[in-house]
């Protein structure tokens, strides 16, 4: 029996409660292990002794925005993943951001299925991924997707092709049913590519 995988442990800077209230369902939600804080400084000693894998930070705070509160982060950890968020983006943040080595720059309000490919990208890079298996299946089910939608097709008529159901398709697109070989053969004769194409790089 495998060893269970530890929380990825994320921690949400932001001096909106709501914000940290909102983040904290949703990432909880998806089985990350979350604290918020509404209040920046104090920030390198949360970071020394919390143990975290990530820090979700907001850029426009009061007492600290968020490039300073990050460059007191670096001093702790340099390597430690930040995301810097803000519904105020602009050129000259993003670049001290990412001299500051953030691994991304999103805007608020963000979409969470493009949060959740962040945090994914994240993960992947900084060697935490929980479960690859799952992983793999939401890869192959976003290239399945993307291939459908590039020729004009509905899940109907993907159906039609494979002799798939329309509730299984849908379902292995969205990474919540695991396709068998049988299946990925047949979606991707109808879809005109390689089974090996709809793994990618992965």
């Amino acid at each position: 029996m495998p060893k269970p995988t530890p929380a990825v442990k994320i921690l949400v800077v932001d001096d909106d409660p709501q914000i940290c209230d909102f983040m904290e369902t949703f990432l909880s939600s998806d089985g990350f292990q979350v604290t918020s804080k509404s209040d920046p400084t104090g920030i390198e000693d949360e970071v020394r002794d919390g143990g975290y894998h990530l820090v979700v930070l907001d850029l426009m705070m009061p007492k600290l925005d968020g490039i300073e509160t990050l460059q007191r982060i670096r001093k702790v950890d340099s390597d430690l993943a930040v995301v810097i968020f803000t519904g105020y983006p602009s050129l000259d943040s993003a670049v001290q951001a990412m001299k500051l080595d953030a691994v991304d720059y999103l805007r608020k309000p963000f979409n969470p299925e493009e949060f959740r490919s962040v945090l994914d990208r994240v993960m992947r890079k900084k060697g935490l991924l929980r479960n690859p298996e799952e992983s793999l299946h939401r890869y192959i089910g976003e290239r399945i997707r993307g291939a459908r939608k590039e020729q004009d097709l509905t899940l109907k008529q993907v159906a039609r092709r494979t002799g798939l159901s329309v509730s299984l398709l849908s379902q292995i697109e969205r990474a919540e049913s695991s396709a068998s070989i049988g299946s990925l053969y047949r979606i991707a004769v109808a879809l005109d590519v390689k089974v090996g194409e709809l793994f990618g790089e992965f």
